[in-house]
């Protein structure tokens, strides 16, 4: 049986049902709406798997899904040497969002990573301690600001309102998601010139963990045909 795990919830999942239905697969959400199981028709063989976006990257790294649909931002921030891991097989074309950096309006020197990097040092000189930034993606924010050179700050956690950290007290600048920019705005809150670290979209994945037997190959086979998409080489 092939797994598919597909967002449970929300618009990532309408979305998504919408993409497959668009090409003659037919997901449904099986009983109650907190329900987190599902039905696909028009392609024997198949089971859908309704998980929240967070938690597929890490099914898909176990194998213990062989498909998954979620932000190209988590499964970069969450696997380590991703595409060691997982096939990326389509980008979707929907769910975009920018991961960048952010600090706060009245910073109105501050508008490039360089001058970050400047401020960060000045930041410890004064304060005594690194200046900190708030975020999710830890991994993808560390990899950005090592190469870019930036130094002298520390990641914060941060699994609420990113963007209220910096109002709260908590850090003094943050890096999280951002379709509009509407939330940094209403935060007093802007985005470095150069500080866009990852472009992310709904993106269809494959387990290279996963257990390709016969029957999962034929049904991957028969779904590609069906998506217009090209298998990977199993």
């Amino acid at each position: 049986m092939l797994k598919i795990g597909v967002p449970s919830k929300g618009r990532l999942m309408e979305k998504t049902f919408d993409w497959f239905g668009g090409r003659g697969v037919t997901m449904r959400q099986s009983g109650a709406e907190r329900e987190y199981a599902g039905a696909v028709e028009g392609l024997e063989g198949a089971e859908l798997v309704l998980l929240s976006a967070g938690e597929i990257p890490r099914e898909l790294a176990a194998g213990r899904i062989h498909l998954g649909v979620t932000g190209s931002d988590l499964v970069r921030d969450k696997l380590v040497d991703w595409s060691a891991q997982v096939w990326q097989l389509a980008q979707l074309g929907f769910g975009h969002a920018d991961l960048i950096i952010a600090v706060p309006m009245v910073w109105i020197d501050v508008d490039t990573l360089d001058d970050l990097d400047a401020a960060a040092a000045a930041f410890r000189a004064v304060h005594g301690h690194r200046l900190r930034i708030a975020t999710k993606y830890h991994r993808l924010v560390r990899e950005f600001l090592t190469a870019q050179g930036v130094a002298d700050y520390q990641l914060v956690d941060s699994q609420g309102a990113t963007e209220g950290t910096v109002r709260s007290g908590t850090a003094e600048a943050v890096a999280d998601i951002t379709s509009s920019g509407e939330t940094l705005r209403a935060n007093h809150l802007k985005g470095l010139s150069d500080g866009l670290i990852h472009q992310s979209q709904a993106t269809l994945y494959a387990a290279k963990a996963a257990d390709w037997g016969p029957g999962a190959q034929a049904t991957l086979t028969a779904l590609s045909h069906k998506l217009g998409i090209t298998p990977p080489a199993l």
